[in-house]
C-alpha cells in the first residue's frame, strides 16, 4: 500500500469516526432547543437542512441530478415516500431523546441491521445464512425480553428501526448520493414546514423569535447537524470498505446508549440488560458472518486469479523460448479462462454490515 493510499484510507476512518460520532452524539444538541416542542425543531430542521444543502449544492455546482430525477415520475415518487418516511423518524427520535427516551431511542438503531435483514427476507426474497437465521431470531427473543421488562412493546425502538429500514429500501431503489437525496427529500418537506413554521408564529406559539437570538441560531444550526455528518460519510464511503464502514457504523447506538445512562441517567433494571445483551449477541454474530464471508469470497476470488496468470506466464515464456514475435500464436483471450462469478461473493454481506446511515 503506497504512501497516497495509506493517507486516503486515514482520512476516510478520520471522516467516518466524525460522521458516527457526531450521530452518536446528537442526543446532547435536541434538548438545548427546548422550549421548542418537537414539531417546531423538526419542522426547523426541514427547513434549514435544504438551505444548507443548497448552499452546499451551489458551491459544488452538482446539479445534473435534478433535471434527471425530475424526468422521472418513479423515482420522484420514490423521493416522496422517503421524505414521509424519514421525517416519521426525525420527528420520534427527536422526541424520545427530549422525552427522556435516549436508551430505547439507541436501541432502534441497534436492531436496524436485524430489521433491515429481515425486510430483505420478506420483499427481496433473499436467502438468509445459518448465522443470520439465527441472529434474526435472537434479536426478536430480546425485543421479547425488552417487552416483558417495559411492560410494553419498546414502540419507539421499532419505529425508529422499521422507518429507517424503510428508508434505507427505498434509497437503494432512487440510488441518489446523500446529499443530493437529502436535498430532494428536505424539498418536499420544505412547504408543509415552512407552512406550519408561519402558522405558529401567527398563534404566537413560535420560539423562533421569542426566545433571543441564540436559541434561533440554535434552531437555525439544525440543518448544519443533519448535513454535516452526511458530507463526512460521503468523504468516509470512498476511501475506507464497507465492512469498515458496517463497523463503524455500531458507534452512533453505543454512544447514544453511554449517553442515557451515564449522562442522561436512565434507568436500566436487570431485563432491560439483559435484552440489549440479547441484541449485542445477534450483532455480534451478524457481523462475525458477514466478515467470514467476505474472507472466504476474498480467498476464491484470488484463488481464480492464480491459475490464470500462471497460465498466461506459460504461454508468454513458450512463446518467448519459440522466438515468435507475431501475436497470432499467442491463444487469444476467450482461449484463457474466465473469472466466473462467485456464488456468495461477499459484496452483499459487507453491504449488509453498513445497512444504513444512522440520520438520528
Amino acid at each position: 500500500m503506497t504512501e497516497k493510499s495509506h493517507g486516503e484510507r486515514r482520512t476516510g476512518l478520520l471522516n467516518g469516526f466524525a460522521a458516527y460520532g457526531m450521530w452518536g452524539l446528537v442526543p446532547l444538541f435536541w434538548p438545548l432547543l427546548k422550549p421548542a416542542g418537537a414539531v417546531e425543531i423538526l419542522a426547523h430542521r426541514m427547513v434549514w437542512s435544504l438551505a444548507f444543502v443548497l448552499v452546499a449544492l451551489l458551491i459544488t455546482r452538482r446539479w445534473a441530478w435534478a433535471g434527471e430525477l425530475l424526468r422521472q415520475p418513479r423515482r420522484l415518487a420514490l423521493i416522496v415516500v422517503a421524505a414521509a418516511v424519514i421525517t416519521v423518524n426525525w420527528g420520534v427520535y427527536i422526541w424520545a431523546v427530549n422525552s427522556g427516551h435516549v436508551v430505547e431511542a439507541s436501541l432502534g438503531y441497534f436492531i436496524n441491521p436485524l430489521v433491515t435483514i429481515a425486510m430483505g427476507v420478506l420483499i427481496l426474497k433473499e436467502r438468509l445464512r445459518p448465522v443470520q437465521w439465527a441472529a434474526v431470531g435472537t434479536g426478536a427473543a430480546s425485543v421479547l425480553v425488552l417487552t416483558i421488562g417495559y411492560g410494553r412493546p419498546p414502540w419507539i425502538s421499532l419505529c425508529l428501526a422499521f422507518s429507517f429500514a424503510t428508508y434505507g429500501l427505498v434509497k437503494k431503489k432512487v440510488n441518489l448520493g446523500g446529499i443530493e437525496s437529502l436535498a430532494a427529500e428536505t424539498a418536499v418537506q420544505f412547504l408543509p414546514a415552512l407552512g406550519y413554521l408561519l402558522w405558529l408564529g401567527s398563534s404566537g406559539d413560535s420560539t423562533f423569535a421569542s426566545e433571543g437570538a441564540g436559541h434561533a441560531a440554535l434552531l437555525a444550526s439544525t440543518g448544519v447537524v443533519t448535513a454535516l455528518p452526511l458530507v463526512c460519510f460521503g468523504a468516509a464511503a470512498i476511501r475506507v470498505p464497507l465492512s469498515t464502514l458496517g463497523l463503524l457504523q455500531y458507534l452512533a447506538p453505543v454512544f447514544q446508549f453511554l449517553l442515557g445512562v451515564v449522562y442522561f441517567h436512565e434507568s436500566m433494571p436487570a431485563e432491560r440488560w439483559a435484552g440489549f445483551a440479547l441484541v449485542w449477541l445477534a450483532l455480534s454474530m451478524l457481523t462475525w458472518d458477514g466478515l467470514r464471508s467476505a474472507r472466504r469470497a476474498a480467498q476464491i476470488r484470488a484463488g481464480l486469479t492464480a491459475p490464470r496468470t500462471a497460465t498466461e506466464g506459460q504461454v508468454h515464456s513458450a512463446a518467448t523460448r519459440a522466438q515468435v514475435p507475431s501475436q497470432a500464436q499467442v491463444p487469444s483471450q476467450a482461449q484463457v479462462p474466465s473469472q466466473a462469478p462467485v456464488p456468495g461473493s461477499g459484496a452483499g454481506e459487507a453491504s449488509q454490515l453498513n445497512s444504513g446511515v444512522v440520520e438520528a
